[in-house]
């Protein structure tokens, strides 16, 4: 993200202000919670899991006595925040989504069970991560690189697919512009978390996954598995021997995702003070960065004021996007 100097200036402060709630709530002594829950809408394994298992192992027992993460999987991570949204704002409670259940689906649904302002109240970004565009055993060793998959593709119909961890998600689109740009009709799955859709890969069941980089890495031992693009406007640090979708001359599918931590709506500063700087310490933590740079994840943090801001402006960015593709739930 990049400020002026007056935004930077207000940001320091605002962090400042937030840190010094946060140890005077602290120094209070209020006792940790008994057990303090991460929700993620995604499958056990991959990324967003990750990041809330090692953060939540992080923040016992100064947060938590017990930390515990549950998968709400379905509805391409909907369920997750709908039932965040309905539990208590005392900070016991805490909701990991990617960037697309904010700021894309507003654009694709008429009618999202939850508005990603009203009801919730961001908290901090966690990571960042580039997505990568594997195939597998279903497509021919001779295809090397994304234009020779497209190319593929359009000469076998019937393999034309590509699975993605949920309709209407940043990795769903990267799939649907890598087509549009080539003139190719790829036929999308969408799965319940970017390990399903791996698994269905290695099987031969779909040609392609695109996905987080690090959901994919971890699959590269098998030998089946063969990442041919990364969508970063430089190479992934995680894959540093794939190139870029630009470097092969895709100029419309450069784009990069951040995971975040937000609580129920209607959180008082107290609430939000505590969980942030819990949230904060441990993702600064080094075993933390060490563990989430194994899935591709770049850990990273935020005030809530900074998370706020970014919502909107990737929700303005993605608007124009979604139009051109032309896709919604109906679709």
């Amino acid at each position: 993200m990049t400020f002026t100097r007056r935004q930077l200036l207000q940001a320091t402060g605002a962090s400042a202000m937030l840190a010094g709630l946060g140890q005077h709530v602290m120094a209070q002594g209020n006792a940790p919670f008994e057990t303090a829950r991460f929700i993620t809408g995604f499958a056990a394994g991959g990324t967003s899991d990750t990041t809330c298992r090692r953060v939540a192992a992080a923040m016992q027992p100064s947060y938590g006595k017990a930390m515990v993460v549950e998968n709400r999987t379905g509805a391409g991570g909907q369920i997750a925040i709908s039932y965040v949204k309905g539990q208590p704002a005392d900070g016991a409670t805490i909701l990991q989504t990617p960037t697309s259940m904010l700021t894309i689906y507003p654009h694709i649904y008429k009618k999202l069970p939850y508005d990603p302002v009203a009801d919730l109240t961001p908290l901090t970004l966690a990571c960042q991560f580039d997505f990568g565009f594997a195939v597998g055993p279903a497509v021919p060793a001779s295809v090397k690189s994304v234009p020779e998959f497209l190319a593929w593709a359009k000469a076998n119909p019937t393999g034309a697919n590509y699975g993605s961890p949920a309709a209407g998600s940043t990795p769903h689109f990267i799939g649907a512009l890598l087509g549009m740009g080539a003139g190719v009709e790829l036929k999308h799955a969408a799965y319940r978390g970017t390990q399903p859709a791996m698994l269905d890969l290695l099987g031969g069941n779909v040609s392609a996954v695109s996905g987080p980089v690090g959901d994919i890495t971890q699959h590269l031992a098998s030998g089946k598995v063969r990442i041919l693009g990364v969508s970063g406007s430089k190479r992934s640090r995680f894959a540093p021997d794939v190139p870029t979708f630009e470097e092969q001359g895709i100029k419309n599918a450069t784009h990069s995702e951040w995971f975040a931590f937000l609580l129920p709506a209607k959180a008082s500063p107290e609430v939000v003070a505590r969980a942030h700087a819990a949230a904060k310490a441990a993702l600064m933590q080094k075993d933390v960065v060490d563990g989430l740079a194994t899935f591709g994840l770049e850990a990273m943090t935020s005030t809530p004021a900074e998370l706020a801001d970014l919502i909107k402006k990737d929700t303005a960015k993605w608007g124009p996007i979604v139009k051109a593709i032309g896709f919604t739930a109906e679709t």
